[in-house]
């Protein structure tokens, strides 16, 4: 007589939980095909690379302002100055990249030492993230200001020529959106650095005593989230080929927006870079979606405000089966 192995019974919350983290996955995505089923079926010629790029036309400096604030995140902190901030790279760039190379590149280059300082003070004297960042908004635009004091300048031929550049089959946008959330995945989620940051916004006390110094991680998260901002600011100068102390107000909401709806939490260093970058994209499809649907701007804010909601409504949701 043989002894038949039975199968071991599985916990009953084991499904479930695997069900809502998945759907938790699958929710920026789910978003995205919400907002591009309408527009296709509302113009479907935007079905095509004119179309797509036409439309994507703004995601790239969105995208590098929502992977800004995705550093943030990271260690549970929050940029109120990045709209401000890519508003003066545009205006610094504009200016004195044009006319005085040299110094434009000093001033960008100090524009990214003076994030990762911001870090620095943050920690050393436990200041709230909300106070600092809200303070050096009202520094970047004022320095923005004694810049270019009205809207003008222009964009550099080389940075003209690489934000009009129309690669084949593929507009450059999707390109950019796939390239930054690959790179940015592979290094934060992947590698073993990326994994000594993320802890030290999920469990920053284990981080230290394992020898790493929390000063240098939030630094060079600060650092990198000034990168980011520098890239969304020359971007936005390429697509636009003028400087604006307020061309990037929005940038603050929009990078916060985004972040949530690609499944950033404001605790514990739980970040997605591909969600981010999906978030960023929802959110500037979702304009040119109002627009086809002829609402007004003046509502087009509050529209995307109620797309936020829904899609934090759907996220307590499955966090809540979780639970």
């Amino acid at each position: 007589m043989t002894d038949l192995a039975l199968p071991r019974p599985r916990a009953p919350w084991t499904a479930p939980l695997t069900r809502a983290s998945t759907w938790r996955a699958l929710l920026p995505f789910l978003s995205l095909v919400a907002i591009l089923v309408p527009i296709f079926l509302i113009n479907p010629r935007t079905m095509s690379y004119f179309g797509l790029n036409l439309m994507l036309g703004l995601a790239i400096p969105i995208i590098f302002a929502t992977l800004a604030q995705m550093c943030m995140l990271t260690v549970n902190d929050l940029d109120l100055g990045i709209g401000a901030y890519v508003g003066f790279v545009t205006c610094v760039a504009a200016t004195w990249l044009v006319d005085t190379p040299l110094l434009g590149i000093a001033v960008l280059a100090g524009s990214v030492l003076a994030y990762g300082a911001a870090g620095a003070l943050i920690h050393w004297r436990n200041v709230p993230s909300l106070v600092v960042t809200l303070g050096m908004s009202f520094v970047w635009l004022g320095l923005a200001i004694l810049v270019l004091p009205s809207p003008g300048g222009a964009s550099p031929a080389w940075l003209r020529a690489a934000m009009s550049w129309k690669p084949p089959f593929v507009p450059l946008p999707i390109l950019v959106a796939i390239g930054l959330a690959a790179l940015v995945h592979l290094f934060l989620m992947r590698s073993a650095l990326g994994s000594v940051l993320r802890g030290a916004g999920g469990n920053p006390k284990a981080i230290a005593r394992a020898g790493w110094s929390l000063l240098k991680i939030r630094v060079g998260l600060y650092a990198l989230a000034g990168v980011f901002g520098l890239l969304s600011g020359l971007s936005l100068l390429g697509l636009s080929t003028s400087g604006d102390a307020n061309i990037a107000q929005r940038y603050t909401l929009l990078s916060i927006a985004g972040t949530i709806l690609g499944g950033c939490d404001f605790v514990g260093g739980r970040v997605s870079p591909v969600g981010a970058v999906t978030g960023a994209l929802v959110l500037t499809l979702a304009g040119s979606l109002l627009t086809f649907m002829r609402i007004s701007p003046d509502w087009q804010i509050g529209a995307q405000g109620a797309i936020l909601i829904i899609v934090l409504a759907l996220r307590a949701l499955t966090s809540r089966r979780r639970r």
